[in-house]
């Protein structure tokens, strides 16, 4: 393989080899459904995940939490089959299954022997296309729903989180909780969720992708099966439902600083900027500053602060990025009287990037750790079936292993000094919970706004 393979939505039938002599194969039947596989040479197992591209970014005022919701009730039953009948189909394999909902997929994933992948494929299709959203059912999950989000506004972690993004994100959807609030998820009807089901679970939005052992031409022929049998007509013409726009969304920060006030031992502070979407080209710019800032034990971030100065038992950096947008952040978990003090040298080292630059062993060492790093990672089918959806739903194209390192390549220390001073020229946010004083982030922002 040589360079990116472009995923065009009108070219029903590719195929190609990838690193590792991989076969990656894709099909997009005349419905709209879009079958991705990557058989993996020696595999014995295969993850397979059903896709549709959307988010809570997606969800109406009056809904939000819906695509949440809408998860957990696809695993309460069908007319085929209920809620205990798909949890014993995957534990009397050994096998895995579960969901995500992000801010723009959601994803039901499955992880079985060889053998098993085609009753997967029968599982997981009855759920997708014929979930009953039992009213009793509907209200036992909204009570576990309640108690999950409880559960997270008991984890300050989460609750920074939260609150970091609304920070620096603002009104941008991509700013909303996944999970909705109590308010909403108290207030969700099932008709409600039923209409987001019926608009959004169609065969042009859905997107198969299964990696390790599997046989393309097979498993084609098992969703075919599958989705027919649960009353889906694969004959009518459909085009794969659009990606979404790349072109970068307007960001007006929500708060320079949030504080919420916890009686932990602990403060958490996530400090960070506005990032760069999926599709920007300086994405591998991005990976190698995020590696030397705060990737691992030998960044800046991880020196300075817990091995220097021993204020920080966690600190990192990271960069979650969306299609139209993405974030910065810095994260620390630190003693409420050091948040002050740790929140400036955060900031301190992220602009010194931009001011210094990056030496040519950092360079080195973050190009080895990303190489390294994404060479482990594929080692295990999930990575490799969640790369093909992403793939799919938000790039547009598929790169390999070989690919992702020649770009790493091409990086050069000058590239990341100037993709550091654009980030850290932008809004920057803080949001931090524990027993902290206001006082402590005085002269690092404009105006403060506690909560």
């Amino acid at each position: 393989m040589n360079g990116a393979v472009p995923l065009s939505l009108g070219l029903a039938e590719l195929g190609f080899t990838a690193s590792g002599e991989s076969l990656v194969r894709r099909s997009v039947l005349p419905s709209g459904v879009r079958i991705l596989s990557e058989q993996v040479p020696g595999a014995r197992s295969a993850t397979v995940g059903y896709w549709v591209a959307v988010g809570s970014r997606d969800e109406l005022p009056d809904t939000y939490g819906s695509t949440h919701f809408l998860e957990h009730l696809l695993f309460k039953g069908t007319d085929a089959r209920s809620a205990l009948d798909i949890a014993v189909s995957f534990d009397e394999v050994g096998g895995e299954h579960n969901a995500m909902t992000a801010k723009e997929y959601t994803c039901y994933y499955a992880k079985v022997q060889d053998r098993d992948l085609p009753m997967a494929v029968d599982v997981l299709s009855d759920m997708i296309t014929s979930s009953v959203l039992d009213e009793e059912e509907f209200e036992n999950e909204r009570g576990v729903i309640l108690e999950e989000l409880a559960m997270a506004d008991d984890d300050p972690a989460d609750v920074t989180s939260e609150r970091f993004f609304e920070a620096v994100l603002g009104a941008h959807p991509l700013g909303r909780p996944i999970g909705g609030s109590p308010e909403t998820i108290r207030a969700a009807t099932r008709e409600s969720v039923w209409n987001h089901y019926r608009a959004n679970y169609r065969a042009r939005d859905l997107v198969i992708t299964v990696a390790g052992a599997v046989d393309h031409d097979e498993l084609v022929a098992g969703v075919q099966r599958a989705l027919t049998s649960a009353g889906w007509d694969l004959g009518i013409q459909a085009a794969p439902v659009g990606r979404r726009d790349a072109t970068s969304g307007l960001i007006e920060r929500g708060s320079p600083l949030v504080v919420v006030q916890r009686p932990i031992e602990q403060a958490n502070i996530l400090l960070g900027v506005p990032g760069l979407p999926a599709a920007d080209e300086r994405r591998s710019v991005l990976a190698v500053l995020n590696s030397v800032l705060g990737g691992g034990m030998s960044s800046r971030l991880f020196q300075e602060i817990r091995e220097k100065r021993g204020l920080a038992y966690s600190v990192y950096s990271f960069s979650p990025s969306y299609s139209d947008a993405g974030l910065f952040g810095l994260y620390a978990g630190c003693s409420p009287a050091k948040a002050g003090q740790v929140a400036e040298l955060m900031l301190s080292e992220f602009r010194r990037l931009g001011e210094g630059g990056v030496t040519d062993e950092e360079m080195r060492r973050a190009v080895g750790q990303l190489s390294g790093a994404s060479a482990l990672a594929l080692e295990d089918s999930d990575t490799r079936m969640s790369r093909l959806g992403r793939s799919e739903i938000t790039l547009g194209e598929f790169s390999d292993l070989d690919e992702a390192l020649r770009r790493l390549a091409l990086v050069t220390p000058e590239d990341v000094r100037e993709l550091a001073v654009e980030l850290a020229a932008r809004p920057v946010s803080i949001a931090a919970v524990g027993t902290i004083d206001q006082a402590a982030f005085d002269g690092l922002f404009d105006v403060p706004v506690i909560v």
